[in-house]
This record gives structure tokens, sequence and C-alpha cells, in this order.
């Protein structure tokens, strides 16, 4: 099976990448139905889990994964279904479900490629059975992940992405080499060949798990937003990576037309144009100044 790999376009690519949990839902994917069909309290469940962690030195997300296949057993059936149907009931934050597509159409009529993308600790078969990822939302979901056994039952896991290893996506969407085993991503790449520069990327996220992402793209010319519930209204996490400077602004997480986070993101996208018409002026002039020279 040959590997997802893609190329530059003839117009700039504006590479949207989100977090889940607290991003565009705000809870806990696994805390919405899957936790309590097994008989936890939430907390304590994460209690255990955290626990778990810590005492084997495990990685938290490895530690969760083998709770809910342990816990599942003699319970539920544990498959693909099973999770797609857990995540249909996740609950999205306001206006999360025609975001994507009203983003992109706003990219589109400003000369721009807008492509979303999920970069989350969380579960990937749950994040596929939403409805906006079943209709196409995402051109690509990084998230850990179950391996099933002949009888379609999940037994180990398959990915497990944590806060660190969140960062290697990004490198991978700037390249256009998005399969998670293609080598590729190491290639050398000129940077007139990145398909999505670090420049053109936006990273939303909630808190601390968010930073190495954050950090990342802030220090390409990227832009990092944070988020907070607006049902709690509590901003300390967006406050503490403001005054660290792990993100460049902080709004609300209600993705409805005409408020903070609308705005902003077409504030970013009429940046992105106007950045980019200025460099293609940049190489041409470049260009023509190597030809006179030679």
């Amino acid at each position: 099976m040959p590997y997802i790999r893609k190329t530059k376009e003839d117009r700039p690519v504006v590479a949207i990448c989100y977090d889940f949990d607290k991003t565009l839902s705000p809870d806990d994917m696994q805390a919405q139905g899957y936790i309590q069909s097994v008989g936890y309290d939430v907390n304590e469940f994460w209690k255990e889990s955290n626990a778990m962690a810590q005492e084997n030195e495990m990685d938290s997300n490895l530690a969760y994964m083998l709770m809910m296949v342990r816990e599942a057993e003699g319970s539920l059936v544990f498959n693909r279904r099973t999770l797609a149907e857990y995540g249909s009931r996740v609950k999205l934050f306001p206006g999360v479900a025609d975001w994507f597509e009203r983003i992109r159409q706003y990219g589109r009529e400003h000369g721009v490629i807008v492509e979303h993308y999920i970069i989350s600790s969380g579960l990937k078969e749950m994040i596929e059975g939403t409805e906006m990822a079943r209709n196409g939302a995402f051109e690509k979901i990084y998230a850990s992940s179950f391996y099933y056994n002949e009888r379609g039952v999940a037994v180990w896991p398959a990915q497990a992405v944590n806060y660190t290893s969140k960062t290697q996506f990004l490198f991978r969407i700037e390249k256009g080499v998005l399969d998670i085993n293609d080598p590729g991503v190491n290639d050398y790449f000129a940077p007139e060949n990145m398909r999505v520069p670090f420049r053109n990327m936006v990273y939303i996220g909630d808190s601390d798990t968010d930073i190495p992402c954050m950090k990342l793209v802030n220090s390409y010319g990227g832009h990092s937003i944070g988020v907070f519930n607006p049902a709690t209204g509590n901003r300390r996490k967006v406050y503490r990576m403001m005054e660290d400077a792990r993100i460049r602004y902080f709004v609300p997480a209600d993705y409805s037309e005409g408020t903070e986070l609308d705005t902003l993101m077409k504030a970013i996208i009429d940046k992105t144009v106007a950045y980019e018409r200025l460099e293609n002026i940049h190489v041409k002039y470049a260009r023509e100044t190597k030809q006179e020279e030679s």
C-alpha cells in the first residue's frame, strides 16, 4: 500500500491542527460514556490509571488504554464499532459541527487551501465515530489507537500519542508526508518545497500537554491559540500559557460564526494571504537578480 504524500499546491495551504479533549469537546472523550459503562467513577478511573503509570514508569496514555481493555472484559465487546459508537455521543463546543467547512470556504474565497488536522492523545476510533469526522472534516487524524485481533477485538495499543510525540506530526504536515510509518519525514526538503511552512500552521489546544506543539509552531512564525471552556470561563491554564509565551492568543472555545475565535481565525487566514503574496514577490525579484548576475 503506497504512502500518502502530498505535494506543494498552486495556492498556499493553511493547516489548522487541533487537540480534541477540552479543545473541541468540553470533557475527555472516555469520560462521556465509556468509563461509566464499565462501572467506574470518572475521577476514580483517572486516579487509578495515573497511579498505574507512576508505579510502573509507564506512559500515561498506555496506562489508560490498558485499563480500557481490562475493564471492558466481561462488560462489553471492545471493538471499533463500540468505540465509534461512544465517539458519536461525544459532546462538542458550540459551533464545532459546521466550523470546519465554514473556515475551508473562507479560505477558498481568499485564495488559500485550509486543511484541518487532529493531533490528540485521545482515541482515534472514537474521534472517527463523531459526525464531523464521518463527514470528512479532517485531512488526517493523528491519535492513539488499538490493535485488533482476528475477531476484531481491541487487545493492544497500536499507537500511543503523548504530549512530546505530538510534534512529529507537525513535521509530517509540513512536508506532506502524512503516513505515520513513512520514513520520508526524515528526508531533506528545501524551504521553498515545504508544502505547509510552519508560518502557515495554527495549533489550537487547551493545556500543558499541547505546549511542545505550541512552542514549535510559535518558534517558526506560526500561530498558537489557547482555548477555554466558555461555560465555566476558567482562564487559569491559558493565562499561564500566555505568561510563559506558549500561546499568542486565547479565546473561548466557541466556534460559532462571529465569535472571537471565528474572527481570529479569519484574521490569520487574511495575514497568510498577504504574507504569501509578499513572499512570492520576493522570490520573483531574487530570481531576476540571480539571472542578471549570471
